[in-house]
């Protein structure tokens, strides 16, 4: 599915050509922490499917459970968050926010990951794959 995304204000815009049974929620405590919420809802889309349409977000490379560094981009004006990805050179693919994805009441999540650090007083949310981890 093609979609189309952008940060609160606009600065930043964006494309990509996303497969609906890739968007999922992510309950790891860095999701919880950086999107101020108790999950973070994702769509993992391949690199070569993923245009910037126009800005230029800036990067926060943290160190994830595994000891992989990764980049966290957001719009320096609003502070929406954009993606996230590998912090290589070339990463192979991006973890778009779905929040900032003009369609996403179009897009269910289709699994959850890091079940294990979900918050106990969450509603059970209906999908097929739950992970405990990554």
């Amino acid at each position: 599915m093609k979609i189309n995304g952008s940060c609160h204000c606009g600065a930043i815009l964006y494309e990509a050509e996303l497969d609906e049974k890739s968007v999922g929620i992510c309950h790891c405590t860095d999701c919880q922490a950086l999107s101020a919420s108790a999950f973070r809802t994702i769509g993992v889309v391949q690199a070569e499917n993923f245009n910037l349409l126009k800005g230029n977000p800036k990067i926060y490379v943290k160190t994830g459970e595994s000891g992989n560094l990764r980049q966290q981009a957001f719009c320096d004006n609003c502070g929406s968050g954009i993606y996230s990805c590998s912090a290589s050179e070339k990463p192979e693919a991006y973890n778009i926010r779905m929040g900032t994805v003009e369609h996403r009441s179009e897009l269910p999540p289709q699994f959850q990951i890091w079940c294990s650090s979900a918050q106990p007083w969450l509603p059970a949310i209906d999908t097929s794959v739950k992970l405990d981890k990554q």
